[in-house]
């Protein structure tokens, strides 16, 4: 099975890729092998590679920043995918794609169906959704897999701006109103790999079952405070010696920022769980082992 993987140097791909390569010849590509701020070239690379399935982690994830870099976001998370998306359906080719919550509004309280109304309230969410379309209006055999809360032990994710914010301060306030579920890199590879191990033709079968579209993430919620509280006590009961005292629960309201955040990134896990037989470990389970990781890089 030749795998093209992107985003290699991004927190989802460098989870895939050592993953990948135990079931498959994995190509690994990043923005100098595949440009996708340059989509028109996209076609005549893919063509080079030849691929029998495509995953695609890779984004333009500065959610503040694309509100002023729309062009850039466009290219990369709508015109790039819709691109790959055209080429795999011409070929009959699967076709993997992450995309994110905050296609939706975050109004209310109730988990986010596949089937809910996208309403996305940033640049970064339009962006997203765009590429969502543009890859079912191709009419491929395509799994576009939604997902929240992304983070590693590496890389620039919550976690680890918490980890060193509570290396220097004393006091942290952390936005308490919005609720999701964390999901580790490790999470979304393992499962991946999972569906991908069983073959290109039950993959295929696999994608028409979801309809194309699946949520995907841990299970559980908590607030970004709730999931800082996690973090620094996780680090302290790793023995990692930490400044901060105090960690002050704030509203959204109290911490402006160029784009908005949805309040509500509860996504419902039920597609998931029906097609492919899995149910994802909750946030707090998934954290541990990445935690691990994160205190052993730190003791080294």
């Amino acid at each position: 099975m030749r795998i093209l993987l992107t985003g290699v140097s991004g927190q989802v791909g460098s989870a895939l890729l050592p993953r990948l390569q135990k079931i498959g010849k994995v190509i690994p590509s990043d923005f100098d092998t595949l440009d996708f701020t340059k989509p028109v070239l996209l076609a005549n690379a893919l063509d080079r590679i030849a691929p029998e399935l495509v995953i695609n982690p890779a984004a333009y994830t500065a959610v503040d920043q694309a509100e002023d870099a729309l062009g850039i976001a466009t290219a990369v998370n709508a015109t790039a995918p819709g691109v790959i998306a055209r080429w795999a359906a011409a070929r009959d080719i699967p076709f993997i794609h992450f995309s994110t919550d905050y296609v939706f509004s975050g109004a209310g309280e109730r988990r986010w169906r596949e089937d809910d109304a996208p309403e996305p309230l940033s640049a970064y969410g339009a962006t997203k959704l765009a590429g969502d379309r543009a890859i079912q209006a191709a009419g491929g055999r395509h799994l576009i897999l939604r997902t929240s809360w992304v983070y590693a032990a590496r890389g620039k994710n919550f976690l680890c701006t918490i980890a060193r914010l509570a290396r220097e301060r004393k006091e942290l306030r952390i936005v308490a109103d919005q609720i999701g579920a964390p999901t580790s890199a490790a999470l979304l590879a393992e499962a991946v790999t999972d569906i991908v191990a069983d073959g290109i033709d039950h993959l295929r079968k696999r994608c028409a079952e979801a309809d194309g579209l699946v949520h995907l993430s841990a299970s559980g919620e908590t607030s970004w405070h709730g999931f800082a509280c996690a973090i620094i006590d996780g680090l302290r009961a790793r023995g990692i010696t930490l400044a901060v005292e105090q960690i002050v629960p704030i509203r959204t309201d109290e911490y402006p920022t160029r784009a908005k955040r949805p309040h509500n990134s509860r996504l419902d896990l039920s597609r998931w769980r029906h097609v492919f037989g899995q149910t994802p470990p909750h946030w707090e389970t998934a954290l541990a082992p990445v935690l691990d990781e994160f205190a052993h890089g730190m003791r080294l």
